[in-house]
């Protein structure tokens, strides 16, 4: 029979137990954000399209995504640091494949792999950590634990492009392979032969699968939708076929279901789905336009990687203060009223990149950046209180975990919605300039009079007047994107108001206001 957690760490040895789970946390939200400025690069590194390199984003974030309610599982079912080990030291070893491989399908493997890996530790980190805390300074671990959630996602992308750019794109999984080791073996040897006591509840396998198989189809239908042309592709077709009967099945297996893989039963409680909606929706927009933004600086304005991700560095400097800040004032407002300021906030950050051009960029971007930076530390906190209002005890842990994973497939879905805006508005725009810009048009004879100017030959100026139009007509797409953003959070800004008004109790029991704030850290992951 297993002792049951005899004696805490103390000393040098629970600094660093503190270091490595904060490490953990880092890395994998590093792996995250650092890989979105290096797209470009592994495209090249690798001989595929731009298209394809976004792959393998988008699947490290599914994977991601379907490990989380996992760990949750394995936590309750065989303890933490054994899987937690286990998990850095397959990451490890994904990292090793990437490293190495040049075949795309055998490094979008190793890509997936880590993903899971790495979600697997999300739950279980702060699991380890909590109980590692004495009683009367949990709080002070779950705030621990909090400092590692924002900061490195908003630290990544100028960082992972000053090694795209310096060391070379593979060196993210060098650098992965000796930090995931060493996590592992340090926490492996700090809490050897430590105690658990397992809650046996049986892992719904068939739940698993079936969300599996409807997260990857749907990924691998965007991926693909537009290279192999949507439905004129019959793999396509077969995809959506596959992903509509699985959903079906998977909606009836869930609901009767004792011990369901995801409580779906929950999104019968008004509150947790407009809370959970607004965090999906909200999330995939973010992700999306980051990415969206970072790669299109590189490939239409010549961007380096590390000037391309330094763009997102002023998000770094409000975002963590907000989500302090959040954390208190939640306590005395309601949710509704703070979350609709927050999406209202958003929606007035997309409006204005909306008129972003080329001309004087990082001017154009610093100032939105700082207030998106804000909002995004404001993002989660509400939210999450919103989606947990009136919601039993017991079932709180069930719903950051199905919002959890929500939240992370949105982030991948959002990557690729947006290029397939960037796809689709692209020719309308060029088109339009194509109709101004005739020989016959005054407009024609002034875009071409300065670039002959400069001494070229009418063709030369003609190639480079269409390479100008490309780029306009690429930029107009992006605005779009923003454009569309600004109207959704708009949008949600009014549908939270649907909800129930939040009235915490005056006086929260301990453990009540720690699992709170145990559930709102979780929630503010990758």
């Amino acid at each position: 029979m297993s002792i049951i957690y005899a004696k805490r760490l103390k000393g040098w040895r629970f600094v660093l137990f503190n270091g490595c789970l904060g490490l953990s946390h880092a890395l994998v939200l590093f792996n995250a954000g650092a890989y979105i400025a290096m797209l470009p690069r592994v495209a090249g590194g690798l001989g595929i399209p731009l298209s394809y390199a976004t792959w393998t984003q988008t699947d490290y974030m599914i994977g991601l995504a379907l490990a989380f309610p996992v760990g949750g599982w394995l936590s309750r079912r065989i303890g933490e640091y054994r899987p937690f080990v286990a998990a850095f030291t397959v990451f490890a070893l994904a990292s090793l494949v990437c490293a190495y491989s040049t075949s795309f399908y055998v490094y979008l493997a190793g890509r997936i792999v880590m993903g899971f890996a790495g979600g697997l530790t999300l739950p279980l980190g702060q699991s380890l950590l909590i109980k590692e805390f004495p009683d009367k300074r949990k709080s002070m671990g779950i705030g621990v634990w909090s400092l590692f959630t924002l900061t490195p996602f908003t630290f990544a992308p100028p960082f992972g492009g000053w090694i795209a750019d310096t060391l070379g794109w593979r060196w993210l999984f060098w650098i992965n392979i000796p930090v995931a080791l060493t996590i592992a073996g340090i926490v492996g040897a700090l809490l050897y032969q430590r105690g658990y006591k397992p809650i046996w509840r049986r892992f719904d396998f068939t739940g698993f699968i079936l969300i599996a198989v409807i997260l990857g189809c749907l990924q691998t239908i965007l991926n693909l939708g537009n290279d192999w042309d949507w439905t004129n592709s019959p793999l396509i077709d077969v995809l959506i076929i596959v992903m509509a009967i699985s959903l079906a099945y998977w909606i009836v297996w869930e609901l009767g279901a004792r011990y369901p893989f995801l409580d779906i039963g929950l999104f019968a409680h008004r509150n947790f789905t407009i809370g959970a909606l607004s965090l999906f929706l909200g999330f995939l927009c973010f992700q999306g336009l980051l990415s969206m933004l970072i790669v299109q600086l590189q490939v239409t304005l010549g961007y380096s990687s590390w000037l391309a991700g330094l763009v997102f560095l002023p998000m770094a400097i409000f975002a963590k203060p907000m989500g302090g800040l959040f954390h208190e004032i939640i306590k005395r407002f309601d949710a509704r009223l703070l979350a609709s300021f927050n999406l209202l906030g958003f929606a007035a950050t997309y409006f204005w990149l909306s008129r972003f051009d080329a001309v004087d960029a990082y001017a154009e971007l610093f100032w939105p950046k700082l207030l998106e930076g804000i909002c995004l530390g404001s993002f989660f906190v509400p939210l999450t209180a919103l989606m947990l209002h009136g919601l039993p005890p017991e079932r709180q842990w069930r719903a950051v975990e199905l919002a959890g994973l929500m939240r992370i497939a949105a982030g991948a879905f959002g990557i690729t919605l947006q290029t397939i805006i960037i796809y689709q508005r692209k020719p309308q725009h060029m088109t339009r300039i194509a109709e101004v810009l005739t020989p016959l048009s005054p407009r024609y004879d002034q875009a071409m009079e300065p670039l002959l100017a400069t001494g070229l030959s009418e063709r030369q100026a003609f190639i480079k007047l269409a390479k100008i139009a490309e780029r306009e007509s690429v930029l107009n797409a992006m605005n779009d994107a923003y454009w569309l953003a600004g109207c959704l959070f708009v949008g949600l800004s009014i549908l939270v108001w649907l909800a129930y008004p939040t009235r915490q109790p005056a006086k929260p029991t301990t453990a009540r206001a720690l699992r709170r704030k145990a559930q709102e850290a979780l929630s503010e992951g990758p």
